[in-house]
């Protein structure tokens, strides 16, 4: 466990945080800036504000292996609600789609999810933090505006349900950099023909980094005190 030792984050760490749900990630970065007065500083990964999970957090010349951790596979448990549709793709904002899971079944469920394994394209959604024109796509879908993206192409190793009771679905995906999961569950609604947004979202590993692994904000917050404490 990181906490078990001397942090010294002016010099340079790699931290694994596990990233409150209501939180930006931004959020996270702030709030370890705040707490060690630390000047550089970023994350390796943007979760969504109602995501949570592993967050990997470098600080100064740690900085410099940011796009080596990003570029790393990732792995999600997800669940995600069918008959259902929201412009974000998840519970961010109100559906504006409901249609019928009656004639659903688990083995059609687990059909589909096995056939989004491997390489394919995916649109980033315009409720994103992926920049067009310089400018986060979300900006542009808060204001009812969408543009033109382009297509990109991901691979996602593996998809194992863990739960079908539908209209509820759980799984765990392990994919590549820069897939989106909740266009994943909106593709995944269309394919099944009844829609579906994505309910919940915990990222569990990057890489050979794991959640398990990782220290919680009120940790690093109790590690500071102390640490302050020592020093008085």
């Amino acid at each position: 466990m990181v906490l078990d030792r001397e942090l010294n984050l002016a010099e340079g760490e790699m931290l694994l945080v596990d990233k409150p749900k209501g939180w930006t990630s931004f959020d996270v970065v702030h709030k370890i800036r705040s707490l060690f007065h630390v000047k550089k500083i970023g994350h390796a990964g943007t979760l969504d504000p109602l995501a949570t999970g592993l967050l990997i957090v470098c600080t100064g010349k740690k900085t410099r292996e940011i796009d080596l951790y990003q570029g790393q596979e990732k792995e999600y448990d997800a669940t995600i609600l069918l008959g259902a549709r929201t412009a974000s793709f998840d519970a961010e904002t109100p559906v504006i789609e409901w249609k019928s899971t009656e004639d659903l079944t688990a083995e059609a469920v687990r059909e589909t999810l096995a056939g989004f394994v491997g390489y394919q394209t995916q649109l980033p959604p315009m409720y994103s933090a992926a920049k067009v024109r310089g400018k986060r796509l979300y900006k542009y879908a808060k204001k009812g505006i969408e543009v033109e993206r382009r297509l990109r192409e991901i691979l996602i190793s593996s998809i194992t349900p863990t739960f079908i009771d539908i209209p509820h679905v759980r799984f765990t995906v392990v994919c590549s950099k820069g897939t989106y999961i909740r266009a994943l569950a909106d593709d995944i609604g269309q394919k099944l023909g009844c829609g579906a947004y994505l309910e919940s979202l915990n990222r569990t590993r990057i890489g050979q980094y794991r959640l398990a692994d990782a220290v919680s904000i009120n940790e690093l917050v109790c590690y500071r005190a102390g640490e302050r404490k020592q020093a008085i």
